[in-house]
């Protein structure tokens, strides 16, 4: 299981920089060199996120220390279906996510975007032939994506919920639950002055173990990277046929995952004065939409939102009276996201058996937003000062 403590991978590639892309077993394919140019703060950048179940991409440019979204896109690929099973990206699956690329790569053309970074995560870790599909990529669509590793993507996800953390907090959750993978980083913002721990947290995109030396830095105080995720955990328990019965055991099983990580030896004494979630994932949203009675997703109310740990386990209580049937027709869920969401409900509710809270804090936002901070806070076109 990836986890590490010690001894972090360092600071962020800049956007000019060369990486290579190691598979095992399979010779190094080499990230395309950005423009070398100073940046202008005009310019746009674009992240793009290909996980274990969707494609999704954002174009957006510095505006004072937020980000303006100019363009997005994001769909359903299910590039991880049968990885469980077979080891290995399907033909079926790698033309889906090339159908999409292409849109992206139409998208990144028509806005001239040249500070780009296109990743791939879990499912591309996973497979056996990921080389190929990652050629196969290049060669239909002119994108060359890397494969981030477990903490880089762990690191992004936190570095996206910034602007979300309250000056209150002191031990912070940052989860994010993904199709392939979930993330989990526990950090201590104690010594952080109040209206400085927002920003503290924007500085771990230089590492989990940066060491700082004008500001009080944010202690990440352990961090893993389970591999299940919405889809595979949904795949493991696929031939259980009782509803209530898969939740359960899909719920128990995420959960004894959760020992490697050292918190939850200590989650019985956390308290709940000054402690703060952070969900960022598609379960998360869509479980706050369901709360709010959200007909129509609108990102506006939902993102930022807090919930508590009963908030929550009221929705996933009426998911299962719903059953298969009524969750396919409940608008709140959506057609891309019912098949998935008793999976992620699974794992939200193993997560809010170990440290129940007053304070969910849901998060629209997750990697790309997090792949476009570290960028333009590495070209330094986002301005300094509170979120």
């Amino acid at each position: 299981m990836p986890r590490k403590r010690k001894g972090g991978a360092g600071p962020f590639t800049s956007s000019a920089a060369v990486v290579p892309l190691v598979v095992a077993g399979e010779p190094p394919v080499e990230r395309r060199p950005a423009p070398q140019t100073r940046p202008d703060p005009a310019d746009l950048y674009a992240a793009l996120d290909l996980g274990t179940n969707s494609c999704r991409m954002l174009i957006a440019q510095p505006k004072g220390n937020q980000l303006h979204v100019v363009d997005s896109f994001s769909k359903s690929v299910q590039l991880g279906q049968g990885l469980e099973a077979s080891g290995r990206l399907s033909r079926t699956s790698m033309a889906r996510a090339v159908g999409a690329l292409k849109i992206c790569q139409r998208k990144l053309e028509k806005h001239r975007v040249s500070r780009m970074r296109l990743v791939a995560t879990e499912a591309c870790r996973r497979a056996s032939n990921a080389a190929e599909f990652i050629s196969v990529v290049e060669r239909e669509t002119g994108l060359v994506l890397e494969i981030i590793k477990p903490e880089e993507e762990a690191r992004l996800a936190v570095v996206s919920c910034a602007p979300l953390v309250s000056t209150r907090t002191e031990q912070l959750l940052v989860v994010d639950i993904g199709g392939g993978s979930t993330e989990l980083v526990w950090i201590d913002l104690s010594e952080v002055p109040r209206l400085e721990r927002p920003r503290a947290i924007m500085r771990l995109h230089q590492g989990f173990d940066h060491v700082e030396t004008l500001f009080k830095r944010a202690r990440v105080v352990d961090w893993i990277s389970i591999p299940l995720g919405v889809a595979t955990l949904k795949d493991m328990y696929a031939d259980v046929a009782d509803d209530g019965a898969r939740f359960a055991l899909m719920s128990w099983f995420f959960e004894e995952k959760l020992a490697a990580f050292s918190p939850y030896d200590d989650a019985a004494d956390q308290a709940r004065e000054g402690f703060q979630i952070i969900g960022t994932s598609g379960t998360v949203t869509t479980v706050a939409a369901s709360h709010l009675g959200l007909r129509r997703y609108d990102r506006n109310k939902v993102d930022g939102l807090r919930m508590t740990s009963d908030q929550i386990d009221r929705v996933i209580q009426q998911y299962l009276t719903l059953g298969p049937e009524g969750r396919r027709r409940d608008p709140r869920i959506g057609r891309d996201r019912q098949s998935l969401i008793m999976s992620g409900a699974a794992i939200l509710q193993a997560l809010l058996r170990a440290w129940p809270t007053d304070r969910l804090s849901v998060a629209d936002r997750g990697l790309r937003e997090g792949l476009l901070y570290a960028q333009m806070s590495a070209d330094g076109v986002l301005e300094e000062g509170p979120f």
